[in-house]
């Protein structure tokens, strides 16, 4: 995230993020605590594969849990349909657009944690998400890729 430290996701991301939490923590980390106290048991734990492998999937597991946990605490669920202002652009619309050689792309901004670019889903802090913000149909915006600047026109706004 670029300096923004709320967490803007939709009811459905945090659901999400929730569930993931859920499954770590209720399922998947008892599961190995139990695995790792069996293998812990079985004696030299240098050469204990159990033991070993236990062990660091337990570190990544707590590491991920750690991860959920700050993003959860920092989200700001928005609904995308009760968008006020349904004329531009904002979290959670849809957007076509067109470039230069009037190619077509339609992207919809959903939060960082639940952006997909290629089903496009951008993240509400992406280069493009930031340049639409607040767009109306017909506007111009210029997005700054790695290749150069990009001009885009806003063709339409949906919202669910």
């Amino acid at each position: 995230m670029t300096g923004d430290k709320t967490n803007i996701i939709s009811p459905a991301g945090f659901a999400a993020l929730r569930a993931e939490y859920d499954a770590l923590l209720g399922d998947e980390r008892p599961k190995l605590v139990e695995v790792i106290s069996w293998a812990a048991g079985n004696g030299d734990r240098s050469e204990n594969g159990d033991y070993i492998y236990g062990r660091k999937r337990l570190r990544e597991i707590d590491r991920r849990l750690g991860f959920l946990a700050r993003r959860m605490k920092a989200a700001r669920v928005v609904d995308p349909a009760q968008q006020p202002d349904k004329s531009r652009i904002w979290f959670g619309a849809t957007v076509e657009l067109a470039d230069d050689d009037d190619a077509r792309r339609t992207v919809t901004l959903v939060g960082d944690d639940e952006a997909e670019a290629g089903s496009g889903r951008i993240g509400w802090n992406s280069p493009l998400a930031r340049a639409l913000r607040g767009a109306a149909v017909g506007d111009l915006r210029t997005v700054q890729l790695p290749a150069g600047p990009k001009l885009w026109e806003v063709i339409a706004i949906r919202y669910p």
